[in-house]
């Protein structure tokens, strides 16, 4: 008897995308994915039990087949949204891409080959901050590269250009912590790779919006300091060391962009 066989074609990038709540938004990065000149790709949605209408508007995009939604039955969170996405991935690269941010249309094209030219591992890019109505505010460039001990001073990573290679290590999920879960997965990941290599070009645009944890300075430090804690695996001394020097960098970053960057970018 003779069997046939066929080889089953699998996307090179699968996009990690966790939506709640945002029928306004998640319109627009779905189009930032499908805009992409790279088009080897799988986009996985896990709605986690909006309660608007963004399983609908998501809906209207399952023709194009690179396009998955998974619809969670109960609230997940973030972490939790995510890993469902991780787990289904068939990529060899896994890409982070949030539901009401962008991505600009080269991003996969750029960092791919960025990644496959210098057999990197880990890599992010530089994006730009918007507003709620996509206005541009300020623009964040990223350090050629950093290491663990690096990152746990600041995260210098944004969950929007965030790619890593499955190869190496297999798949990496996001620890189960109730914010910051991204910082906290790329600890996980830089206890594995050397380092993770920046890209200092806009591949991309974070939305800043009324309430998220951008806005509330006093939830981004208290859960800072749990992941470096839980994740970070610091003690009490270490833990209040890198947390001095994140509220540091982040106040040079404010107040003096150009020692910042001259110090910590250049």
């Amino acid at each position: 008897m003779t069997f046939l066989t066929f080889e089953v074609s699998m996307p090179v990038v699968s996009i990690i995308m966790p939506a709640y709540n945002v029928e306004d938004f998640i319109a627009l990065s779905i189009d930032s994915v499908i805009e992409q000149s790279f088009t080897d790709w799988e986009l996985i949605i896990v709605n986690d039990c909006s309660s608007d209408a963004t399983a609908e508007v998501v809906a209207k995009y399952l023709e194009d087949k690179r396009i998955k939604l998974i619809n969670n039955q109960v609230n997940m969170g973030g972490a939790g949204s995510r890993n469902i996405a991780i787990e289904a991935a068939k990529g060899r690269y896994l890409a982070f891409l949030d539901s009401d941010d962008l991505w600009t249309s080269d991003k996969l094209d750029k960092q791919i080959s960025f990644m496959q030219q210098n057999n990197i591992g880990f890599s992010f890019a530089g994006y730009s901050t918007i507003n709620e109505k996509s206005d541009l505010l300020d623009k964040i460039e990223v350090p050629s590269r950093v290491n663990f001990s690096k990152l746990l001073k600041h995260n210098y990573v944004g969950c929007l250009t965030a790619i890593y290679d499955t190869l190496p290590f297999g798949k990496i999920y996001m620890p189960a912590v109730k914010k910051r879960q991204d910082f906290a997965l790329w600890l996980e990941l830089l206890k594995r790779f050397e380092f993770a290599y920046g890209l200092n070009i806009n591949l991309g645009y974070y939305r800043i919006r009324a309430g998220s944890l951008s806005a509330s300075k006093k939830d981004a430090l208290k859960y800072y300091w749990r992941v470096l804690r839980k994740v970070g695996g610091c003690n009490l001394l270490s833990a209040c060391y890198n947390i001095a020097c994140y509220l540091f960098i982040v106040m040079l970053k404010k107040k003096h962009v150009a020692l910042y960057n001259r110090i910590f970018i250049s």
